[in-house]
């Protein structure tokens, strides 16, 4: 694993859908409450979707929500139109094809695509929380991806769940607590995931189950 070491990435992304839904007042909604889930069974559900001439794509299939890329050091993320403060992000994610040193996870507080967290894990072992601010990828918990055996690897199926509270920002595996950080600069934005490549093309993520709790 290369890890996240990319100085140089270009970026596809559509603008926030209009209408974006605002949740970042939850006081009064119960710890443990469901404040948005999607088990992307109805491709209307408002995910960003899209087709690129290169073959890559962001598109609902087989019960799921697919991301493929097929550039090599390239990224592709898809937010569901849902904005949130403090909370709690899990999802299912199981890689359809592709290379193993690879990265798909979960994105918090979104502000557009040049700032926002992802909490990563690849499908040769590591895991990682990123930073995206003002274009520049930066992995806050370490200077590199970290080896965590709580991870599937190859094909088989990860629980991935991240929190984000305040400047916490904690990423579990399957249940196991994989890695931590902190940093203040977002407190709240969109979520969604992500998918993206490293020198080998062709990483195809399934992601299933998408569900955001009140921590």
């Amino acid at each position: 694993m290369n890890g996240f070491n990319r100085w140089l990435v270009l970026f596809i992304m559509t603008a926030c859908l209009a209408g974006c839904s605002i949740f970042g007042q939850t006081a009064d909604v119960p710890q443990g409450s469901i404040l948005f889930q999607d088990d992307f069974s109805d491709a209307k559900s408002g995910w960003d979707t899209w087709n690129e001439t290169t073959g890559s794509l962001v598109a609902y299939s087989g019960g799921g929500l697919r991301i493929l890329v097929r550039e090599p050091q390239f990224d592709y993320w898809s937010r569901s139109g849902k904005r949130f403060g403090d909370v709690r992000i899990e999802v299912d994610a199981i890689k359809l094809d592709g290379p193993d040193d690879n990265d798909f996870g979960l994105v918090c507080r979104y502000q557009n695509r040049d700032n926002f967290y992802a909490f990563l894990i690849s499908s040769d072992g590591y895991a990682g929380i990123l930073k995206v601010k003002d274009g520049q990828y930066q992995l806050i918990h370490a200077d590199q991806m970290v080896f965590n055996p709580a991870i599937n690897k190859g094909s088989a199926s990860n629980r991935l769940r991240a929190f984000c509270l305040g400047p916490t920002l904690v990423l579990y595996v399957n249940g196991q607590k994989a890695v931590q950080a902190a940093d203040q600069d977002f407190s709240a934005g969109e979520v969604g995931v992500m998918a993206g490549t490293n020198a080998s093309p062709g990483v195809d993520i399934l992601f299933d189950n998408f569900v955001v709790i009140r921590p």
